[in-house]
C-alpha cells in the first residue's frame, strides 16, 4: 500500500435553512466518503453516520470492487435493521458516494444522488450518475440539463441505502492524470453552485481544505437550502499497487470523454494477455457453451428483479419485468397491481411515455414513481377545476 498520503480536505455544514445536519463524511486515507441521510431528525443522521462508521471499521479490508460492494451491502442491511430495532426510524436511509484512492487510481461506489467529480485541466467532469427521478429522466434524454436543475421532482431519490434489501451500488474504476482533483459532495453543494463555479473555485484554490471552505461558502451564499458537504482530494503522482481492478482495461464513466481516464491493471498486463491468447480458442469454446446455458436464466433473473409502469385501459399499472419483447415473441413481465392514477390526468408527454412503458430499478422505485404521478394528477385536476395547483 502506498505510504504517501493524498492531500485532502473536508467540510460539512448545516446550511442556511435546515435545523440539523444529516450529512456525514469520512476522510480515512485511502478511503473517503460522503453520505447524505434522509428521513428527518433522529433518522437521516443515524443512517449516514452508520454508513461512514461501517466504512471506517472495514477500511483496511477494502482493496477491490468486490470488497467495496460487500461493505456497501453490510451498510444497507445495518440501516434496515437499525430502523427495525428502534435505533433509528422506519423509512430512514442515506446516499453514499465512496472513493478508494491509490495514487491516480480511483475506485468509486455510489448509491443515491451524492456525486463524485474530477477536475482535469480546469474542466469538471461528473463521474457518477444520480439515482434520482430527474437523473433517470436526464439519462434517458427526456429532459435537458437546464430543465433538470429546476425540475420540481429533482429531490426524489430512486435508490438509497436502507430502502431495499436488494439495493446495490454502482461501481466505477478509472485512472486519473497527475494533478487532477477529486471532489465528493452532497446535493447541497452542486444544487446551489453551478459546475462552472465549482471548477473555478477548485482551480483557484490549491489547498484542499481552503477549497472545501470556499465551496461551502458559495453554496451558503446561494441560499444554502440543504446540508452541504464536500471532500476535496489532490491526486498525487505516485503509482502504487494495492488497489485491485477486476479487468485489464476498464473504462470509467469519465473515460468516455477524456482518454487519460483509463483503468489499467498493471505493468504485467501484456504478459497475461499473451498467456490468455495461447488458450484463447479453448476458453472461447468453453465460455460460449456456458453463456448459452446461462443466458436464459440470467435474463429471467434480471427481468424478475426489474419493474416498469405503463398505461392500460386508461389507468397506470405496475409490472415486474421488462416492457416490450426481450426477444422476438418472448416477453418477461408479470402484473403486480393497478394504481388509482388515470393517464388522462397526467401531462400529455407523461401519458405518451406510459403507453410504451417506463422502466425503473425495482418495485419500490415503481411505487415512488406512482406517488409522483398521484401528485401530478392532483395538480392537473386542480388546474382543470380552477383551483390552485
Amino acid at each position: 500500500m502506498s505510504q504517501k498520503t493524498d492531500l485532502a480536505g473536508s467540510l460539512s455544514n448545516i446550511g442556511c435553512v435546515r435545523t440539523h445536519n444529516e450529512d456525514s463524511v469520512i476522510v480515512q486515507p485511502p478511503l473517503y466518503a460522503v453520505a447524505d441521510g434522509m428521513g428527518g431528525h433522529a433518522a437521516g443522521e443515524v443512517a449516514s453516520e452508520l454508513a461512514v462508521d461501517i466504512l471506517a471499521e472495514n477500511a483496511l479490508s477494502i482493496n477491490d470492487a468486490a470488497s467495496l460492494i460487500s461493505t456497501v451491502r453490510v451498510i444497507n442491511r445495518s440501516i434496515i435493521e437499525a430502523a427495525e430495532n428502534g435505533t433509528g426510524r422506519p423509512g430512514m436511509g442515506t446516499t453514499l458516494t465512496a472513493a478508494l484512492i491509490d495514487g491516480r487510481r480511483l475506485l468509486l461506489a455510489q448509491v443515491g444522488d451524492s456525486r463524485a467529480y474530477l477536475l482535469h485541466n480546469g474542466a469538471l467532469q461528473q463521474l457518477t450518475r444520480d439515482h434520482s427521478y430527474v437523473g433517470e429522466l436526464l439519462a434517458g434524454g427526456h429532459i435537458s440539463a437546464s430543465e433538470a436543475a429546476s425540475h420540481p421532482k429533482r429531490s426524489v431519490i430512486t435508490r438509497a441505502l436502507g430502502s431495499d434489501p436488494k439495493t446495490e451500488a454502482d461501481i466505477y474504476e478509472l485512472e486519473a492524470s497527475p494533478g487532477d482533483t477529486l471532489l465528493l459532495c452532497s446535493d447541497g453543494l452542486y444544487g446551489m453552485v453551478p459546475n462552472e463555479e465549482i471548477a473555478s473555485l477548485l482551480s483557484a484554490e490549491p489547498d484542499p481544505q481552503a477549497a472545501c471552505e470556499a465551496l461551502i461558502a458559495a453554496a451558503r451564499d446561494s441560499g444554502g437550502l440543504d446540508n452541504i458537504s464536500a471532500i476535496v482530494v489532490k491526486l498525487n503522482t505516485e503509482e502504487s499497487g494495492f488497489l485491485l481492478f477486476d479487468e485489464d482495461e476498464v473504462e470509467g464513466r469519465a473515460g468516455r470523454s477524456t482518454s487519460s481516464y483509463r483503468a489499467r491493471h498493471g505493468r504485467d498486463g501484456g504478459k497475461r494477455r499473451l498467456q490468455r491468447f495461447h488458450v484463447g480458442i479453448l476458453a472461447f469454446v468453453v465460455l460460449l457453451v456456458l453463456l448459452v446455458g446461462c443466458a436464459v436464466g440470467g435474463v429471467y433473473w434480471y427481468a424478475s428483479n426489474s419493474a416498469f409502469v405503463r398505461s392500460e385501459e386508461g389507468r397506470v399499472v405496475v409490472y415486474r419485468g421488462l416492457p416490450g419483447e426481450v426477444l422476438p415473441g418472448l416477453s418477461l413481465q408479470w402484473y403486480e397491481y393497478s394504481s388509482d392514477v388515470l393517464s388522462s390526468d397526467l401531462l400529455a408527454s407523461t401519458a405518451e411515455r406510459l403507453e410504451e412503458g417506463i422502466r425503473v430499478d425495482n418495485l419500490n422505485d415503481a411505487a415512488t414513481l406512482i406517488a409522483s404521478y398521484e401528485e401530478q394528477a392532483a395538480r392537473q385536476q386542480a388546474r382543470q377545476g380552477g383551483g390552485t395547483p
